[in-house]
Formats: structure tokens, sequence, C-alpha cells
């Protein structure tokens, strides 16, 4: 049987069922081939509540094919919009390797992590020395030779599933899991026309299904809806880990901008979240510490519905059942040790019933 470790550590913290959701910014290619605004958006990412700030490294020729682009027909998704063709868009946001020292320092300035997407085996290499992690972005889940490169690195590493069959998931699972345990499973949509009718894709149920084969696995969601509905829904079903494109202007002209989040709706999300762990519990049902006090206000209690002096007999209709219920009292399912008892005081109306009140 494949071993998966239930708990991974990226820079000093620790992710798993037990811990909060690790968020992590995509800044992606929103950085608009500027370092200096990539430097901005990783203090921004990290001001607004992330763990971490990804980036993808790649060069253009490297992940796409020019010809290939050009000699499609037929709708290209979100990548009909676009102004430049899909090579030279890949081009203007590539991530240069000079750059990497720089990101990194940066991300140590603001606290949180750095790393990446290679999508290239010679790049997993150059970018090795600068991350404690990788991730394997959904379009790279049918290349087992990258994902397999990766996982011989001895790191975390996650994988993304958009576009994908339970098949190819297993296939690249399997593959990674035979060389490095330390693994994370994203679930992911990848239509990232930000568009509403999206929701009904995204599919959170999947993460049940995952959590079957991969009872121990650390599980997360790779999102590219507006709001917070998929993340909050996907927290309740398991994940501990959020991945979301992040910007800081989604009106703002590049190919991952409309689909991101901006720092307001980053930092509301990161809260909401945490409301909801707390939300969410153990799972032991129990009378809580902050109801302490209502489980006597709003708990009805034996009590007598008229003056009745020691001695009486207690049939039915000398009680009833109101609030509150004191520690001594007598609850409504006690009744049938309280009818044909003995007061043993005198009482009056409304007094509630405790065993000491009975001989």
């Amino acid at each position: 049987m494949l071993r998966v470790n239930s708990e991974l550590k990226i820079d000093n913290k620790t992710i798993s069922n037990d811990s909060p959701t690790y968020f992590i910014a995509d800044i992606a290619a929103n950085h608009d081939g500027d370092l200096e605004r990539a430097k901005d958006l990783i203090y921004m990412a990290a001001e607004a509540g992330a763990d971490a700030a990804k980036f993808q490294h790649f060069k253009a020729d490297t992940i796409v094919s020019d010809h290939g682009f050009k000699a499609l027909s037929g709708d290209q998704s979100h990548q009909s919009k676009w102004k430049k063709s899909v090579f030279d868009v890949y081009q203007d946001a590539s991530v240069g390797l000079g750059w990497t020292p720089t990101l990194v320092d940066t991300c140590k300035k603001a606290g949180i992590t750095f790393f990446t997407s290679p999508y290239a085996l010679d790049l997993v290499d150059a970018i090795d020395p600068f991350v404690p992690a990788y991730k394997v972005g959904s379009g790279d889940i049918t290349w087992v030779e990258i994902i397999e490169y990766i996982a011989a690195k001895q790191k975390p590493y996650i994988l993304a599933t958009g576009a994908s069959t339970m098949d190819d998931v297993l296939r690249a699972v399997t593959a990674g899991l035979a060389i490095n345990p330390n693994l994370a499973l994203m679930q992911c949509n990848t239509n990232y026309t930000a568009e509403l009718e999206n929701f009904k894709y995204i599919q959170l149920n999947v993460l049940k299904c995952y959590r079957e084969m991969f009872p121990h696995m650390v599980l997360g969601l790779s999102d590219h809806t507006p709001g917070h509905a998929t993340v909050l829904g996907a927290v309740a079903l398991g994940a501990r880990m959020i991945e979301k494109h992040f910007t800081d202007d989604t009106k703002r002209v590049g190919p991952d901008h409309a689909f991101s989040m901006d720092p307001a709706s980053w930092r509301d999300m990161v809260e909401r979240t945490r409301e909801l762990e707390f939300a969410l519990g153990t799972g032991i049902k129990r009378v809580e510490e902050n109801e302490s006090k209502t489980v006597v206000l709003q708990r009805r209690a034996i009590r007598l519905a008229t003056d009745l002096p020691a001695g009486t007999v207690l049939r039915a209709e000398h009680l009833n059942f109101l609030r509150p219920c004191p520690a001594d009292a007598l609850p409504p399912y006690c009744i049938t040790q309280v009818v044909g008892k003995t007061l043993s005081v005198n009482g009056v109306a409304g007094q509630h019933i405790s065993i000491g009140s009975l001989a």
C-alpha cells in the first residue's frame, strides 16, 4: 500500500486535518512583468492573511506551442479574449530565474513562504534551492514524468486536479506517492472566465471521494470563482489548503486579474474561514461552556401547578412543565418518577420538584 503523510510541514507551518487552513496567494502572471510590482503584491498578500505567495516559473517555449495554438479552431475559453497570441501572453507572464532570490527575500521580509510551479524539468532543478514546497498545476496532471521528478526532491508537493478524470488523478497520485508521501491533493475547476455559472461545475463533493480514497491525505481547493462560497464549502468538507489568485485590482489588463481576489476580499475570505473553523468544532455533542446558563434558562422543569401541603400524593393535574430548570430540578422526562410520589414539604404554585422534595 502506498504511504501518505497526514501532516505536511512547509517552512514553520503545519498543514493537517487538525491545523488551520493554509492559504496560498497565487500571484501567477499578476506581476505584469514588473518585479517591483511582484514585490508589492507579496506584501499585500501577507497583510491580507496569506501563508504563502506562489509564482509560476516557465518560459513560453517550454509550456506552449505557438504553432499548436495558432492551429486551433473554435472556442478557446478565456484565451479567446486575449489581445495577444497565447505564446506572447505566456512570454510576457514568464518569471525569470533572476527574479527568484529577490522574490524569496521579499517573502521572508513579509513573513510568508515563497514557492512556485515549475513547468519544465530543468526549472525544477533551478528552483529547488529556493523552495520548501512545489505546486503541480492541473495542466500537468498527465505529465507523470514531471510529477515524479518533483516528488523525487522529497519536499511537500501539491497536485491540482482540474479538468481531469479519476483515472488521471489515480495515475498521478500513484506515481507521486511511490516516491514521496508528502502529497496534498486539490480539487479544482480550470475554467478561468469568472462567470457565475461556473459554480455548478466546482464539484466540491469530489473532496468526499478523495477522503474515501486517501483517508489520511491533506486535501485542498484551487479555485477561481468570486466570493467565498466554494472556499467555505471546501473547508467544511475537510480541505485544509486553499489556493486563489491574488491581485491588487481585478480590473487590470492581464490574463489572471479578472478571476483573482483583491486584498480586501482575500482578508474577508481568511476571516470567514477562521470563523468556520471555530464553528466546525470537534464533532462531540455536548452542552458547551457558553450554554451553561441557557441550559437552565431555556429548559423546562416539573413544577407545581398549585399550592399543596406536605403529604400530598402527587397526580398529573398537580404538575406542569415550565422554565427555568435549575440544576436540582427534575426535567419533564422524569414525570413517571414524580406522579404517585408523596410531597415531603409544603409546596407553592410554580415551585420546581427535586428529589429532595419527594418522600
